[in-house]
C-alpha cells in the first residue's frame, strides 16, 4: 500500500512540474528550444536575433515488400472451386522488393513560420521478384496460362536492379498558428508540394533467361512495339516513330505530383498529440508509358489517387531547454486510401516483359461503321502496346511506426525509426472490356453491344471498346490479385541547422 501512494505521489508531482511549452515567452528571456514536433516544425526567418535559418537532412531508408501474387480460376480441384464459380485462391508467385534511398532535405525559412523546402530521394537500389508460391513453379502452365498453348512468363522471374533519382520536390509549409507565439492556440501546419519527374520513367524488363524467347542475345528492356522482340520496333504503329531495340529500365513514376497536407499538434506538458491528413495527386506524364493508354475508350487512365489520415502522440521524456537539447519519441497512425488507378503493380516487370502474343500483340483504338456489319476495327486508329501498366483496384494500406529524435544541440539532431504496413488484397489486372460511358454510337460499338444477330432485335451500344483491355489477364477468371501484401520500413536521419 505505501508502494502505490509512493507511486502516486510521484506521477502527481511529475505532472504539476512546470509546463514550459504553454508559458508566454517574454522579451527579455533568453533563446530556448522552443519548436514543437518534428511534423509540425517549420523553420522560419526574421524572428528575434535569428535573421535566417536553414536546415539541411541526409538519411538513408530501407524497405522490404512481399505479398502472395494469386489468380482467379474456375478449375474444379480441391482447394479451388466446385467449377461452377470462380474464385480468386489459384497461388502464383511468391513478391519480393527491396528498396535503398538517400533521402536529401532542405529546409530554407522565409519568414515568421514559413518555410521553403525541396527535397530529392535518390534510389540507390531498387530489386523486384517473383518466386514459387507453395509449389506453383511446378505448375506454371496452368497457374500462368495465357491464350491456349502459352505461357505469360516463367518462375522464377527478376526484374532488373534499379537506381537513380525518384523525383525532385519542391513545396512550402506555414504555421499559421503556433503555440510557442500564443500559448492559447495549437501549432498548425498547412503546405503544398509539387513533384516533378527528372529522370527516365521506368519501364518493364526482365533480366531472366527464360523471361523472352529469343534465340540469340535478350532484348531485357524492350520497346513496348517491338512485338516479335526481336529488337525491331512495329513499323504499323500509326503513332510515329519507336526507338527499336533495348531501353532503359527507369527508376521513376514518370508521373508529376501535387502534395497537399494538414497537421496539427498541441503540447501538454511532456507529450505532444497530433493528427492530420495529406493527399497525393499524380498526372501522367505523356513521356511515360502512360501515353500508351491516354485514350478515350479506356476506363482508367491515370495513376491513383492517395489519401491518408494520420494521428500520432509525440513524448518528451528529457530536455534541457537552455542547451537545445531533447530526447522526443514519436508513436504514429496512418489509414491511407488509394483509389482506383493505372499503377505500376506487382506484375508490372513480368506482364509487360512477356513476348506471350495474347497481350503482345496490339488493340486497335477505335472501331467505325461497316458495310456488312454495324461496327468493324477502324485499321487507320492508334495501335495500342501493352506496357506492363495495369488498371488496380482501390485498396487500404494502415501503417504503424515508431521514431525518436535526439537533439544534441543548437546545431544537430538525430532520427531513426521503423513502420510497418499492411495492404488490403486487390485486383492488380482489373481493366473492363468495354466503356459505358460512351453509347451512342453503334458504328463505334465493336463488341460492345446487345441485341442484333439472329434475334430480330435492333442492335444497341452498350460501350466502346477498352483498348487497354487484355481477355487473358482482365477476364473474369484469369485476374490477378494481390494478397498479404506488407511492408516494414527503417530509416536514419541526421540534420544539421544554421
Amino acid at each position: 500500500m505505501r508502494r502505490t501512494v509512493g507511486a502516486a505521489a510521484a506521477v502527481t508531482w511529475l505532472l504539476a512540474l512546470p509546463a514550459h511549452a504553454d508559458e508566454p515567452r517574454r522579451v527579455s528571456e533568453p533563446s530556448v528550444l522552443r519548436e514543437p514536433a518534428e511534423i509540425t516544425q517549420v523553420v522560419d526567418a526574421f524572428d528575434d536575433d535569428d535573421p535566417f535559418d536553414l536546415h539541411l537532412s541526409i538519411g538513408y531508408e530501407s524497405s522490404w515488400k512481399s505479398g502472395s501474387i494469386r489468380r482467379e480460376t474456375a478449375i474444379s480441384a480441391p482447394g479451388l472451386s466446385s467449377g461452377d464459380y470462380t474464385t480468386s485462391n489459384l497461388n502464383v508467385a511468391q513478391y519480393k522488393e527491396t528498396t535503398s534511398r538517400l533521402n536529401t532535405r532542405a529546409e530554407i525559412g522565409i519568414y515568421h513560420d514559413i518555410a521553403l523546402i525541396v527535397r530529392m530521394p535518390i534510389v540507390l537500389s531498387n530489386e523486384r521478384e517473383l518466386s514459387g508460391l507453395d509449389g506453383s513453379q511446378n505448375q506454371q502452365a496452368l497457374v500462368l496460362q495465357g491464350a491456349p498453348g502459352e505461357q505469360l512468363f516463367s518462375l522464377p522471374f527478376k526484374s532488373p536492379k534499379r537506381s537513380g533519382i525518384e523525383y525532385l520536390a519542391v513545396g512550402l509549409d506555414a504555421a499559421i498558428m503556433n503555440q510557442a507565439r500564443d500559448v492559447t492556440k495549437p501549432t498548425w501546419v498547412i503546405g503544398l508540394e509539387g513533384r516533378f519527374n527528372i529522370s527516365e520513367p521506368m519501364h518493364a524488363c526482365s533480366t531472366s533467361s527464360t523471361g523472352l524467347n529469343l534465340p540469340g542475345a535478350q532484348v531485357k528492356c524492350a520497346n513496348a512495339s517491338d512485338v516479335n522482340r526481336n529488337g525491331v520496333s512495329d513499323s504499323n504503329t500509326n503513332e510515329g516513330t519507336f526507338s527499336a531495340g533495348e531501353r532503359p529500365a527507369g527508376v521513376s513514376r514518370g508521373v508529376t505530383g501535387l502534395e497537399l497536407h494538414s497537421y496539427v499538434s498541441r503540447r501538454v506538458k511532456y507529450i505532444e498529440p497530433y493528427g492530420g491528413f495529406r493527399a497525393l495527386f499524380e498526372f501522367q506524364n505523356a513521356s511515360s508509358d502512360y501515353g500508351q493508354v491516354d485514350l478515350k475508350g479506356s476506363l482508367v487512365n491515370h495513376p491513383p489517387l492517395r489519401g491518408t489520415m494520420l494521428m500520432g502522440l509525440n513524448v518528451i521524456p528529457w530536455e534541457i531547454r537552455d542547451r537545445f537539447q531533447r530526447l522526443t519519441l514519436d508513436f504514429r497512425f496512418a489509414g491511407t486510401y488509394v483509389s482506383e488507378g493505372r499503377d505500376y503493380s506487382e506484375l508490372f516487370d513480368a506482364l509487360g516483359a512477356s513476348d506471350a502474343p495474347s497481350i503482345r500483340s496490339p488493340n486497335y483504338a477505335s472501331y467505325t461503321a461497316g458495310t456488312n456489319s454495324p461496327s468493324v476495327v477502324d485499321p487507320t486508329s492508334r495501335r495500342v502496346y501493352f506496357t506492363g501498366l495495369t488498371d488496380v483496384q482501390a485498396y487500404g494500406s494502415y501503417t504503424l511506426s515508431a521514431a525518436f529524435t535526439w537533439q544534441a544541440g543548437e546545431y544537430v539532431k538525430f532520427n531513426a525509426g521503423a513502420a510497418y504496413a499492411l495492404m488490403q488484397s486487390h485486383f492488380i489486372t482489373y481493366d473492363q472490356a468495354c466503356n459505358p460511358d460512351f453509347s451512342s454510337d453503334v458504328g463505334k460499338a465493336g463488341p460492345c453491344h446487345k441485341g442484333g444477330g439472329t434475334t430480330g432485335q435492333a442492335t444497341t451500344a452498350t460501350g466502346i471498346p477498352n483498348p487497354s483491355f487484355h481477355k487473358t489477364i482482365n477476364d473474369p477468371g484469369s485476374r490477378f490479385r494481390v494478397d498479404d501484401l506488407s511492408e516494414i520500413n527503417a530509416w536514419i536521419n541526421a540534420t544539421v541547422m544554421f
